[in-house]
């Protein structure tokens, strides 16, 4: 039995696990004792990754739908019809008529990400979406219009941690391990601000606020700072900008206001503003995407920033501190078509020199039906289950019959992949060489990297999903742009620009660190703003049209902005809650993950379901103005009431369904997906 230590991409994570292969099958995995990450434990996940890598939905061979029905073909049919009908369609339409996706995976996966940019920029075509457009970005944006570079927590030496909309013991598990731990042995205080109660805030302070209000809360919380005068001066005088500002701004913003807002009391946010500022090492935490998808979110982010900053917490241990960066080679080609949503986002798309590489997700289905600002006839989607994940489903699911060419590329027959003119199987990361160990460590500053191995052989006929991007390449004749033959290759270049070779990482297991974090770098080079300082009050968000700074602004489906709508949707509906067991749509066909959660549930409190005469464990209906789902209750008191808190990706019980895709973030264009109105309906259990 052979051993072959790699890093698992299920998620950001990127945790270190052990593989072991017999015959050539993988037969066992197991967390990497000595991985700075994850120290030998993994997730649900990962404990099944047999079972999902030999999963009867494995996507074979290349398919291709005639009358409606999958035939298989070979790989030099698919890749020549392919190339031959977007050769045909940018004929007719131009080059814009294509729009790529890349799925979340594609963040842990930067081959996937980087061919997809690649092939659609050689072809000519600005639309590459991700779900940056929809989720993350947003916190790398305001973090750089705040501080001009990307500063990240260091949970790990913090003394005080506020989870913000965040529980790491589902989503990101080797950091609530650590809180965890820390919390039993005295060594850390921990405020969680939710409108879930997590389990780990019954061992902290707890706010419960009102969703989409947290911006009013952090504003308080600078209000009580400088009232107080509990802000780091010499931090402040030396280096932010537009402090005066901001002390005038943030006299509206009362504790006693945000109370009335949030349904916070004026009290607890005192307490919490006192104990952020009063501890040295100190930091906030939050989720993947929770705050970035309510209707306020690049403003909550630019809060959060805010605060860190006048307490003094940039680039300081346990706090946000700026991690030694490693650049891969840039496989984007230039062309001169902005991205969908450049004008119609501008602080999105414009505030930085160099703008974003994927377009505002928002508009791509609206593009699609509307075929304005031009037609998008050709769609390939790779990684991705968009058909289920994609917000507003219904809205996607009418775009697609306006397409002309649509290719699905994906380990697995997907909801996706069956609605596709291809469907093309690509290798899962255990069946190829790539980078691996990076992006969990850059979102939490430890300078680390290693080499994503091949643990086995390519199942069936799948291949890496560089290769399949290639191939369309070479057939549409652009093969120039695709010199690369092997995964080695491919991962060589990648390195090439990093100070790291690819030997390096093959001689290192395990990986390696590549830097030092440096403390007080401002102290040497300033922050990369205009005025070399921290931005508190941003001109240049004023110049495209935005708020200067942070303002709450209420959810437009609230009862407090739309009390029409509250009567008849008086509840509010939260998405995309992580469970440790799934990410999004992935490895639900599990039968091991299946038997630990075997299907969704609608979390919602017991005075909710009193008002509906639900009880605990029956199914319900949920409805907003964009659709229906019926799906089981769970009636606990760890919700606030008039919340419905449902996770993604069960194909039984899709919530995107219930979504609105015209219903945005007015800065940054993201789909609203958190705070949108509902109501629950009775089902009688005869019909």
């Amino acid at each position: 039995m052979q051993k072959i230590q790699t890093d698992c991409a299920l998620c950001i994570n990127c945790c270190g696990i052990d593989c072991y292969v017999e015959d050539g099958k993988l037969v066992k995995v197991e967390g990497t004792p000595d991985h700075w990450l994850n120290k030998g434990e993994i997730c649900a996940k990962a404990k099944f990754l047999v079972e999902g890598t030999y999963s009867p939905n494995r996507l074979k061979y290349p398919m291709k739908k005639v009358n409606g029905k999958f035939e298989r073909i070979s790989w030099d049919q698919a890749t020549t019809e392919i190339a031959n009908k977007l050769a045909e369609l940018k004929e007719k339409y131009g080059a814009h008529t294509l729009a790529t996706w890349t799925g979340s995976v594609g963040v842990e996966h930067f081959e996937m990400a980087a061919f997809n940019q690649r092939f659609a920029k050689a072809y000519g075509s600005p639309n590459f979406f991700n779900p940056e457009g929809i989720c993350f970005r947003t916190r790398i944006l305001a973090r750089q219009i705040t501080f001009g570079r990307y500063p990240v927590e260091q949970p790990r030496n913090a003394k005080l941690i506020i989870l913000w909309g965040h529980n790491p013991e589902d989503s990101y598990f080797p950091i609530g391990k650590d809180i965890r731990e820390r919390l039993e042995k005295g060594e850390l205080e921990l405020v969680v601000i939710d409108v879930r109660k997590i389990p780990l805030a019954k061992q902290a302070l707890y706010l419960q606020p009102r969703p989409g209000t947290d911006c009013a809360i952090a504003l308080a919380m600078m209000n009580t700072i400088i009232t107080e005068d509990l802000y780091d001066h010499e931090f402040v005088e030396k280096w932010c900008e537009g402090f005066d500002k901001l002390t005038e701004h943030v006299k509206k913003y009362t504790p006693e206001r945000a109370e009335e807002i949030s349904g916070v009391s004026a009290a607890d946010i005192r307490r919490v503003a006192r104990m952020f500022a009063n501890t040295k090492e100190a930091a906030i935490l939050e989720g993947v995407g929770h705050l970035n998808q309510y209707q306020n979110g690049l403003q909550t982010e630019r809060a959060f920033n805010i605060l860190i900053a006048i307490c003094g917490k940039v680039d300081r241990p346990g706090g946000w501190v700026t991690c030694p960066q490693i650049r891969l080679a840039d496989l984007r080609v230039p062309i001169e078509e902005k991205n969908l949503g450049y004008d119609e986002y501008p602080v999105f798309h414009q505030f930085n020199k160099r703008t974003p590489p994927y377009g505002s997700a928002s508009m791509m289905t609206e593009a699609m039906i509307s075929e304005k600002p031009y037609p998008i006839k050709a769609f390939i989607s790779s990684g991705s289950n968009p058909a289920l994940t994609f917000p507003d489903s219904n809205r996607f699911l009418e775009a697609l019959k306006h397409l002309e060419l649509f290719v699905s590329i994906d380990p697995y027959m997907t909801e996706t992949s069956q609605l596709a003119d291809y469907a093309l199987p690509a290798c899962t990361f255990l069946e190829e060489t790539g980078i691996g160990g990076f992006p969990y460590a850059i979102s939490h500053c430890v300078p680390y990297i290693m080499l994503r191995k091949k643990v086995i052989e390519p199942l069936y006929e799948s291949k890496p999903i560089w290769w399949i991007w290639s191939q369309f390449g070479h057939k549409i004749g652009l093969g120039e742009y695709f010199p690369w033959k092997t995964d080695e290759e491919v991962a060589e270049h990648m390195f090439s620009t990093t100070g790291v070779t690819y030997q390096q990482l093959v001689d290192n297991p395990a990986g390696m660190y590549f830097g030092e974090i440096e403390y007080e770098l401002f102290n040497r080079v300033g922050f990369a703003t205009n005025s070399r300082k921290v931005e508190l009050y941003s001109k240049e968000m004023e110049r495209l049209g935005a708020d200067p700074m942070p303002e709450h602004v209420e959810p437009e489906q609230s009862y407090v902005a739309n009390p029409e709508l509250a009567n008849l949707y008086p509840e509010t509906l939260l998405t995309g809650a992580r469970n440790q067991e799934y990410i999004g749509a992935q490895m639900h066909d599990v039968p091991g993950l299946r038997a630990l959660m075997g299907e969704p549930y609608a979390m919602i409190h017991p005075v909710t379901a009193k008002k509906y005469d639900i009880i605990d464990g029956e199914m319900m209906g949920v409805e907003t103005q964009r659709g229906r789902i019926k799906i089981k209750a769970r009636v606990t008191e760890d919700i606030r009431p008039g919340a419905v808190s449902i996770p993604h990706g069960w194909p039984q019980a899709n919530v995107n369904l219930l979504l609105d895709s015209r219903v945005r973030d007015r800065v940054s264009g993201y789909i609203t997906m958190r705070g949108n109105a509902c109501r629950l309906v009775k089902i009688d259990p005869s019909r």
